[in-house]
């Protein structure tokens, strides 16, 4: 298989069954990708540029990891003689047919070096979105947790990697999505904080998030409740309510409950659903 810098993980886990140890071999960071969940959820839409700066690494160490399996490096600049892993994906014709005032452009990359939330600025332009209007998130990952719920949302969505720092990503308002929005007020299940921590007393798992940045703090969570028993929960310590992830939990049968201390910390319990 040829590859590049934008080939996908899932493409490399797809072609040879040694290429998740090899890769895990690379950083500590990859191990997360051993959880089924975290796979599932993250190497369809990682580039190997993207994991090597998840992992400390350059894409050049992925390339010399991987030519033992039989894996062959081919320049950005050629297209690859397989559809696994193109170079760059086309745009898709209701992208290419907008006019440039039907593109939203917000950029969230200042915003979060700054360590700040963008959700309640994207929520408030995706509701303003107009039926064949596309906003363009630019960041410098892909932001598969808002990918995933607004997809679920009837919105379509393009990822184009620029280059190694800057990811577009575009969210294309069709009729399905027209009463779509983002729930950025989830509900935060506060009002008997107290009595469900007693439940679980000498009964946790603690973690601290708070350090981590976008997406880590969810990608960490997710990977620290998948082995977790029904009789644990999982108390978190974090800078915010991630909406995101409520989402996945409601997917994946878990339950929670929030407590806001103060502005940049939270706490979170997160339990499985008998």
């Amino acid at each position: 298989m040829l590859i590049n810098e934008q080939t996908k993980i899932a493409a490399l886990l797809k072609q040879h069954p040694d290429a998740l140890e090899t890769i895990i071999s690379l950083s500590p960071d990859f191990k997360k990708l051993r959880n089924p969940i975290l796979r599932a959820l993250m190497a369809g839409r990682t580039s190997i540029a993207m994991a090597a700066k998840i992992g400390g690494c350059t894409p050049q160490n992925f390339f010399d990891a991987l030519k033992p399996l039989g894996f062959e490096v081919r320049p950005q600049t050629t297209d690859y003689a397989t559809d696994e892993a193109p170079i760059k994906k086309p745009f898709p014709k209701y992208l290419r047919s907008l006019k440039p005032e039907q593109i939203i452009a917000f950029d969230v990359r200042t915003i979060l070096a700054e360590g700040n939330d963008p959700l309640r600025q994207i929520q408030q332009k995706v509701t303003s979105l107009n039926t064949g209007e596309a906003l363009k998130i630019i960041n410098s990952f892909e932001p598969v947790p808002l990918i995933k719920l607004l997809e679920r949302q009837g919105f379509q969505t393009f990822v184009e990697e620029v280059d190694t720092d800057v990811v577009e990503t575009y969210f294309y308002k069709t009729n399905d999505s027209d009463n779509a929005a983002i729930d950025a007020g989830a509900p935060t299940a506060t009002g008997d904080w107290e009595q469900v921590l007693q439940r679980f007393h000498n009964n946790t798992i603690a973690i601290d998030v708070r350090h981590l940045e976008m997406p880590q703090p969810m990608m960490t969570i997710l990977e620290s409740l998948e082995n977790m028993s029904s009789e644990k929960a999982l108390y978190v310590h974090h800078k915010r309510i991630p909406v995101f992830l409520l989402t996945e939990l409601k997917e994946r049968n878990f339950d929670y409950r929030i407590k806001e201390v103060k502005d940049g910390e939270v706490y979170l319990l997160i339990y499985k659903n008998n």
